[in-house]
């Protein structure tokens, strides 16, 4: 059986040459440098079989890396004041236009800055109990490095419904990307079931084995010469469900470092993904809500330099 706890790396041609900590956080993105560094220092990262505990031992091309990560710890989440972007707030729920870099709950070396735990300050103990400690209040999440808009529950009943509402496929949610390439349809459907990576556990793919359907609608906004605008609709919502199906086409996002390019000539770090529009019935009153949010920054800058080169 797969032991969840280890975790094997081969390095690629695109990752030589990087720190040995740097080249874990782009297989290991979810998880913070700090603590990937901390775990070489404790001497349970191997390379080629041998244990390494330097940080900025340069990988090679071919290099095995392993990671036997610690048994998690219970988690004590302690409430923060973030100064979240609250777009939306009654007593059933809220709306948060999520920041780049954060992350949506804690986890072994993200415990602090997380969404969740910002909304423990903003909400005290009206949330939802539904998934516990770690995750209370949170319906559906988006990557680290993905912007915009998410749902949070503040009741059980509003987390039930909501939930429903996600597993039906009637929530609507639209994303922006910048990707690579040009495509020649203007608009597409990508039906293809996606599952886990078997050589890197924190992956996903296209995949027919242990996998679950998986379906992203995408329409060209711009062509940007060697790059696209697009908007993605999910009609489901896989762990990294647009960023894999992307790649899969040639088009990978922007910034994607895990599932795309290592390097890009904006310097962009993560991918340039936002979760601009967000459409669902509200669990109390019945009626139907939207909200959109505005690309951020950073976003804006690389659309604007694209648009005049």
């Amino acid at each position: 059986m797969e032991n969840p706890n280890i975790i094997s790396i081969i390095i690629d041609d695109e990752i030589e040459g990087a720190r040995l900590d740097k080249a874990l956080s782009f297989s290991l993105p979810e998880t913070s440098r700090t603590y990937l560094q901390k775990l070489i220092e404790m001497g349970i990262v191997s390379v080629n079989g041998d244990p390494c505990c330097s940080k900025k031992y340069p990988v090679k091309k071919d290099d095995l890396l392993v990671v036997n990560l610690p048994e998690p710890e219970a988690l004590n989440v302690l409430p923060e004041n973030l100064n979240l972007h609250i777009v939306y707030e009654d007593s059933d729920l809220l709306v948060v236009d999520k920041p780049k870099g954060m992350v949506v709950h804690p986890a072994p070396g993200n415990l602090t800055g997380t969404l969740v735990n910002g909304i423990l300050h903003h909400c005290k103990d009206q949330l939802s109990t539904i998934n516990g400690i770690i995750r209370p209040g949170i319906v559906h999440r988006i990557d680290k490095d993905t912007t915009g808009l998410l749902m949070v529950a503040k009741n059980d009943m509003s987390h039930h419904s909501l939930a429903g509402q996600l597993a039906a496929h009637t929530i609507n949610r639209g994303y922006k990307a910048i990707v690579y390439n040009n495509f020649t349809e203007d608009q597409g459907r990508i039906d293809e079931p996606i599952g886990r990576d078997p050589a890197n556990r924190l992956r996903q793919k296209v995949t027919d084995l242990n996998s679950k359907k998986a379906i992203t609608n995408y329409k060209v906004l711009e062509r940007l010469g060697k790059y696209t605008l697009i908007e993605a609709r999910l009609e489901t919502g896989r762990t990294h469900q647009i960023r894999v199906h992307m790649a899969y086409k040639g088009h990978p996002l922007l910034g994607d470092y895990v599932y795309g390019p290592k390097k890009n000539q904006f310097s962009v770090d993560g991918q340039l993904l936002h979760a601009y529009l967000l459409g669902f019935i509200h669990p109390r009153t019945g009626e139907y809500m939207e909200f959109e949010s505005p690309l951020p920054e950073e976003f804006q800058k690389v659309l604007s330099k694209l648009k005049n080169q």
